[in-house]
């Protein structure tokens, strides 16, 4: 790959449509950790209000377009797969979704060429990815990374075969926790070449214990309003913390498809000034929040498709601000909770039980505290994004180089 840095070309579909877009943004934080060890491109799909190409924290930003820009709705609040779930009719969208970003992808590589690519997702940019191999003539190495939804939610025969056919013609696939790593050698992937990397969150500088007093009566939410996320069971137990603790108040940040009907949900329930609906907040303050909470939740379920959690890094985001959790019972969160903390994670759908932990957890606030300092401890070595940039970076090294995991 010679002296200067090699090249990489990320593939993605979520991605910041401008600084300080309340969008998931752990692409692009390890894109822009890998900016000294690589030269980094990535292709993402376009957005009403974004620029079409912009360097972002010395990463080069190509956002192709699918569609006249106000239909180009498939990737932004909430999800492909919730998106689709919910507009049937965005389905149009996705050949010319998948196709812009194969010819813009493979523009690239005929004109600046790629070391290695990296695919986040199975499907579709393991798809593209896999045929850029093929058809670019240099037949360029890649890493695909499963986040969650494309490996729980895309089920059938069909996608089976494409998410084996993907995983198999990747130099390494990486997954985000342990128990997708399962789900993938189920595909028939030999384990050798299936690894866990997780994503990061910067419990260095960012999410870090304050001084301050946390709010003892505030229960915080932060995810995307989508079924998996839970937060339909959260409302519906909040009666039941209620009548123990009227003081008690939660407070919703996010947004998605379903905000509609959790709204609704808590008008029927009566819970009236109790329930905040913060919508969208920035990453930059988040901290804040997670600071002031005295009960970070994560509801976390399997939704009716059988999408589900592929890890939970705001649980990850919480701790390291020192909140107390707890969280939805789904196979991922052992990969961050670990053994000694099985009494914080809960079944949501179990209302009466869920009400009754939610009053455990605010009624001992400063031994929850300290448990959630020793776990910090634990989740900074595994979670920091300067390990897992680290981490990242020797892999894409290595499959550059010609190698392969095995």
């Amino acid at each position: 790959m010679g002296g200067s840095r090699p090249r990489l070309l990320v593939l993605t579909s979520t991605y910041p449509r401008w600084a300080g877009d309340p969008e998931p943004g752990f692409v692009h934080e390890l894109a822009r950790r890998l900016v000294g060890r690589f030269q980094v491109t990535v292709v993402c799909p376009h957005a009403a209000g974004a620029a079409t190409r912009e360097d972002m924290d010395g990463v080069h930003v190509v956002r192709y377009r699918y569609a006249p820009e106000r239909w180009e709705t498939l990737v932004n609040d909430g999800g492909i797969v919730a998106n689709l779930r919910r507009n049937r009719w965005k389905l149009l969208l996705l050949p010319g979704f998948l196709l812009g970003q194969l010819l813009t992808a493979w523009r690239i590589l005929r004109t600046s060429g790629a070391d290695v690519m990296h695919a986040h997702w199975l499907v579709p940019q393991g798809v593209v990815a896999a045929l850029l191999r093929l058809a670019s003539g240099r037949r360029v190495p890649f890493v695909v990374t499963s986040h969650g939804a494309d490996l729980y939610a895309l089920k059938g025969r069909f996608w089976q075969m494409v998410k084996r056919t993907v995983a198999n013609a990747a130099a390494c696939t990486t997954v985000v926790s342990q128990a997708m790593a399962e789900r993938v050698h189920e595909l028939g992937v030999p384990p050798g070449q299936v690894t866990v990397q997780s994503m990061g969150v910067d419990v260095s500088e960012t999410f870090t214990q304050g001084d301050g007093p946390r709010r003892r009566s505030m229960i915080l939410f932060v995810g995307r309003l989508v079924e998996k996320k839970g937060e339909r069971h959260l409302l519906d137990a909040m009666p039941g913390v209620l009548r123990q603790r009227p003081d008690v108040e939660l407070c919703v940040v996010g947004f998605g498809p379903e905000e509609a009907a959790l709204r609704e949900r808590a008008r029927q329930l009566g819970l009236g000034e109790c329930v905040r609906f913060a919508g969208a907040v920035r990453q930059a303050d988040l901290p804040g929040l997670y600071r002031q909470a005295a009960l970070f939740v994560a509801p976390f379920v399997e939704a009716t498709g059988g999408d589900q959690e592929g890890l939970g890094l705001v649980l990850v985001e919480a701790i390291g601000c020192g909140c107390p959790v707890l969280v939805g019972r789904v196979p991922a969160v052992a990969d961050v909770m670990g053994p000694g903390y099985e009494d914080l994670i809960v079944d949501p759908a179990d209302t009466e039980a869920f009400a009754k932990r939610i009053l455990v957890a605010l009624n001992d606030p400063v031994r929850l505290q300290d448990r959630m300092g020793t776990l910090r401890r634990d989740l900074a070595t595994r979670f920091d994004w300067a390990s897992v940039a680290a981490r990242y970076g020797d892999l894409l090294a290595m499959i550059g180089r010609g190698g392969r995991r095995a």
